[in-house]
């Protein structure tokens, strides 16, 4: 399991650098542009007509640095749980192998266990790394030498909270994204407010399209921040949920195809 860090690490800061390339880009060539085009024509509008209401453009909404930087984590964020989605379908795949072909009534006595671990000794080195592998090869090697199923069904028990705990703690990236993208929605609350407390002099004197525009910057942070936190959120409580019941998977199919059999 050791030499797949590194793999997971260049892969985080490789699609992180892919985020940032990506988003920025699209903010230069496309967003910032067409927002700057709206907020212009509205001013022409709103100078020649005083009845004129503003429409709320998605591009004005969007355009702000912290809005970018929330684009950002989210894209970093589906790149991360789209990776542990692909592991767990591959750890998922070996669920639906017979890896210990036996008969229904036929028992599995502890000089049987050796054979009975070739098939899995069989699979290819990175498919032994998987759960259901190391949880049916611990089992049988514990059988082989206590002849005990009740310490059996421990081991096998034991292996699979070690995974759910690995699992879980591997998801602490993710939890921190999602709880940056919302601190950075309310950075940029924090920073409208103040530009519109700088301008309200301004406002005094009767011109507060300074003002209305900081505090846009304001709300708009705020929105969008929680908007993309909520469906983040959704997500990755989706992928915890998929890694929980493939852990609780592969104990029963130990269960069921494996300590059920056993004779001592």
């Amino acid at each position: 399991m050791k030499r797949h860090l590194p793999v997971e690490f260049i892969f985080q800061l490789f699609s992180l650098f892919i985020a940032i390339i990506l988003v920025h880009g699209i903010y230069v060539s496309i967003i910032r542009p067409s927002a700057a085009a709206v907020l212009e024509e509205q001013a022409i509008l709103m100078n020649s007509d005083p009845d004129y209401i503003p429409e709320r453009s998605p591009f004005v909404v969007v355009k702000d640095f912290e809005q970018e930087c929330c684009f950002i984590l989210m894209l970093w964020a589906l790149s991360l749980m789209g990776y542990k989605t692909l592991l767990s379908s591959r750890e998922r795949k070996i669920l639906q192998m017979d890896l210990i072909p036996i008969n229904q009534g036929t028992s599995i006595l502890p000089e049987d266990a050796r054979e009975f671990s070739r098939p899995v000794q069989a699979l290819p080195d990175n498919q032994q790394g998987y759960l259901l592998p190391r949880a049916l090869l611990t089992a049988l090697h514990r059988f082989r030498s206590t002849r005990n199923i009740q310490d059996v069904s421990s081991s096998v028990r034991a292996i699979c909270e070690s995974e759910s705990e690995r699992l879980d703690s591997e998801l602490s990236m993710i939890r921190y994204i999602t709880w940056a993208i919302p601190s950075i929605g309310f950075l940029g609350t924090v920073r409208g407010i103040g530009q519109a407390l700088s301008q309200a002099h301004k406002a005094v004197q009767g011109d507060i399209a300074a003002v209305t525009q900081a505090l846009g910057v304001a709300f708009n942070s705020t929105f969008v921040a929680l908007l993309i936190s909520i469906i983040v959120m959704f997500l990755m409580h989706q992928l915890q949920l998929a890694q929980e019941r493939q852990v609780l998977d592969a104990e029963d199919y130990c269960d069921n195809r494996l300590i059920s059999h056993l004779q001592s």
